[in-house]
């Protein structure tokens, strides 16, 4: 139970203290403030009318006796007397104001960053008018209270009457120029609108109407000046009538005549489709599909399942350490006769930034080609310089922490930014260098490449990205396909296999193991992807987030093959075992689902430990722009990586860069130790689950379908319409016939062997649909008959 109270503390290196309070108690403090504005403003309009009289009940405040004629008695009085003779006389009004809009704020529950502006404003206008009327009603003291008094007496001492004026004008138009935008401009077309009024109301103007030619037309007589002002009046120039300057200024304009029209508008109604106004009254009779609801009751694994680590308490600031490491640095360069104007340091979980910004006419290069001279003088483990840092215009120099703070999976998941984040298949890394916790969307990657040598933290990593999406994710909505060449890495997960893990039909376990079962399942993933997209294109959308968004609207129809399609995330532990052993076996469906799975909601995540030019080829690298590197042993392998250096220098232990083909960003991955995986996939093992895992469509070698026999009496009771379907389609597909008859996968795939067994269709040719050996219905007509003579 104390594990479960306990939250994770702020993790930035200053506290910070901050007022926040609940929606109720805003309503009430919200309410008190208006009911305040209002006791202010009546107390306020009663001061005027009989201050006189309340004067000796300010001084019998305690006695009970003592009677005030203020509306609001002696409150009302003392408060009055305070703001308005003591303080800033007629401009105290503003206070009820700025009070009542405060209370708005707080009780409509609306963003305050506006209300401090206004309170500033509302500040300076009272001390502004409580002056004027101190100068200008001097004779009248209540009007500008005692602050409006004493104000122009001490500025009367410094710069006169004169001043106080030029002063009081000053600010007065920087009220309104801020304010209320005013501009000299607004003036100017005042009174040139008023002036132009004033003419044509002043100027008699002569109409005579004239018949020619059977038109009507206006002649104007009006002096010269006017008929430029006239001109000056149109909007449009096609308006402007031609002056002829020589015969006068006698302008005709052609009468338009109104005719008296009705108007029918007649409403456009869109017909909708058959199909949509069915599927409108499905989901309000039924409400939309729910993908969920078979696991209704599942569970997503709690955070008391995490472990801190030590790492709850934030990052620890080594005031000493910040110190000697900046004099390093500067020391360094000015051995190289290179100045620094500024430097400056953010603090991460293991690395501190040094942000430089060198002297003008310092050449970049100059410093980069420090880099080990500055790792000398630090003696540190590995530094790395960013030459300039992008989007700034700095020098970085990465330099590791004496005492490295680990980044817990608990205080990763617990963020806010990985609670509120709305994407499809959200994953948190870890923490950039600014402790700031860092989240990508797998759908937009929409693959990733990982490496790194042995032990500097890939599997925990894959463990992260795993972990994220049980964290996110119901079982219907993403399904994992794990290989594991090495065995012991991804085991654990065997327990949530019903639950989140896709196989093959006839694999007993669900974590591949076996090369040639990892062949098998590949090429699987690539009939999964054909028969998807033949699902998008019967749906009419590009992607399966649009497809399933239509499949819950019960505007598909499960009777046509259409079903709801989760994501499906093939993770490789160890790809470079696999392109050893299989080659091009495993890299031809590798770069197939990378260059178009992306559409049909399965996306790769492929770690191996030896990055070299043989294991990751120029095909797999150009579709997979998302990777992360771990610390490597060499530059070569950096580069080939990232298409940059910077792997070689990291400091291991969880310590990454990521790109997603702009930028790259230094990473600590979150650490998810061995026991902590055992107990999330323990929680959700032990729930009600699905009855087997999500099984992919059954892939036959490419070998598979020839020379069987079928004997005739043991044909599918289908057979005869399948092979219609098949002839008269003229595509040799499992696929087909399963949409087409109804067919589960399995059975459609028996059939298609029988059909080739009778020379229907021809041999298996990997994810390509067969070719279809009989022509036409009657060619298959005769074929039959022959088989049964």
């Amino acid at each position: 139970m104390a594990k479960k109270r306990r939250k994770s503390k702020p993790t930035s290196s200053k506290k910070r203290f901050s007022l926040r309070l609940s929606k109720q108690n805003k309503v009430i403090l919200g309410s008190l403030l208006i009911v305040l504005s209002i006791a202010l403003f009546f107390s306020f309009i009663s001061f005027y009318f009989t201050w006189q009289e309340d004067q000796s009940a300010l001084s019998q405040f305690a006695d009970r006796n003592a009677e005030a004629k203020n509306l609001l008695k002696k409150f009302g009085a003392s408060v009055s007397h305070f703001f308005m003779y003591k303080g800033f006389g007629l401009a105290a009004f503003m206070f009820p104001v700025l009070l009542a809009i405060t209370g708005l704020y707080l009780f409509l529950g609306l963003q305050g960053k506006r209300l401090i502006s206004k309170w500033i404003w509302g500040l300076l206008s009272v001390i502004w008018v409580s002056t004027a009327l101190g100068f200008f009603a001097i004779e009248l003291p209540l009007l500008g209270g005692l602050v409006g008094f004493e104000m122009n007496d001490f500025l009367q001492d410094y710069i006169g009457r004169i001043g106080i004026f030029l002063l009081l004008l000053f600010i007065l138009v920087v009220i309104m120029v801020r304010l209320f935008n005013f501009s000299p401009e607004d003036i100017g077309n005042y009174f040139r609108e008023k002036r132009t009024l004033f003419k044509k109301e002043s100027t008699p103007r002569a109409e005579t109407v004239l018949a020619s030619d059977g038109e009507n037309s206006i002649e104007l007589t009006m002096p010269e000046k006017e008929v430029e002002q006239k001109i000056d009046t149109y909007t449009h120039k096609k308006d402007i009538p031609p002056l002829n300057q020589e015969a006068g200024l006698d302008v005709n304009l052609p009468q338009e005549e109104e005719v008296d029209i009705d108007l029918d508008v007649q409403k456009v109604t869109i017909e909708k489709e058959e199909s949509d106004i069915k599927a409108e009254k499905l989901v309000k009779d039924f409400g939309e599909f729910d993908p969920k609801l078979e696991l209704g009751n599942y569970k997503f694994p709690p955070l008391d399942l995490l472990d801190d680590h030590g790492g709850s308490g934030g990052i620890t600031i080594n005031q000493e350490e910040l110190e000697e490491n900046k004099n390093r640095i500067v020391g360094t360069l000015k051995n190289y006769k290179i100045g620094i104007a500024q430097i400056k340091a953010t603090i991460g979980p293991t690395v501190t930034l040094y942000e430089i910004v060198p002297e003008a006419g310092v050449r970049i290069s100059r410093i980069k080609n420090l880099e080990d001279d500055i790792a000398l003088s630090l003696a540190a483990l590995g530094i790395r310089i960013i030459a300039p840092i992008p989007g700034k215009g700095t020098i970085g120099i990465e330099v590791p922490n004496k005492k490295a703070t680990i980044v817990s999976m608990r205080s990763v998941i617990a963020s806010k930014k990985f609670q509120n984040a709305e994407m499809q298949l959200p994953i948190a890394f870890g923490k950039t260098i600014s402790n700031e916790t860092f989240v990508v969307d797998l759908v937009k990657m929409p693959h990733l490449l990982m490496a790194g040598a042995t032990g500097q933290g890939k599997s925990v990593g894959l463990n992260a990205v795993i972990t994220s999406l049980l964290y996110k994710k119901h079982p219907a909505e993403v399904k994992f396909v794990l290989v594991d060449p090495k065995k012991v890495e991804l085991t654990l997960y065997n327990k949530i296999e019903r639950h989140f893990l896709a196989k093959l039909p006839d694999s007993e376990e669900a974590i591949i193991t076996d090369n040639t079962k990892v062949i098998n399942t590949l090429n699987s993933l690539c009939i999964e992807m054909d028969n998807r997209y033949e699902l998008l294109k019967l749906a009419m959308v590009r992607n399966i987030k649009e497809y399933n968004v239509k499949f819950k609207s019960r505007k598909l129809n499960p009777n046509d093959g259409h079903k709801f399609l989760p994501y499906i995330v093939l993770i490789i532990d160890e790809f470079a075992d696999l392109i050893m052993t299989a080659g091009k076996e495993v890299e031809t469906p590798i770069a197939r689902l990378a260059q178009l799975a992306r559409a049909t909601g399965i996306h790769l995540i492929i770690a191996t430990q030896r990055p070299s030019v043989n294991v990751i080829t120029g095909i797999i690298k150009a579709n997979f722009p998302a990777r992360i590197a771990f610390r490597v042993t060499s530059k070569i392998d950096s580069r080939t990586i990232l298409d940059s250096h910077g792997a070689d220098q990291l400091i291991g232990r969880g310590d990454m860069l990521f790109t997603q083909g702009n930028d790259v960003t230094r990473l600590q991955c979150a650490f998810v130790d061995t026991p902590e995986v055992a107990k999330i996939t323990e929680y959700i093992g032990s729930q009600r689950a699905y009855p087997d895992a999500h099984l992919l469509p059954e892939y036959m070698g490419e070998d598979s379908g020839t020379g069987i026999d079928y004997d005739i009496a043991d044909r599918d009771s289908m057979f005869r319409e399948a092979a219609e379907v098949i002839v008269t389609a003229q595509q040799g597909s499992a696929s087909l016939i399963q949409r087409k008859l109804k067919l589960g996968y399995n059975r459609a795939g028996r059939i298609i062997d029988q059909l080739e067994a009778a020379g229907i269709v021809g041999p298996f040719e990997g994810s390509k649909a067969r070719q279809v050996l009989v022509p036409d219905i009657h060619s298959l007509d005769q074929l039959l008959q022959n088989e049964t003579k």
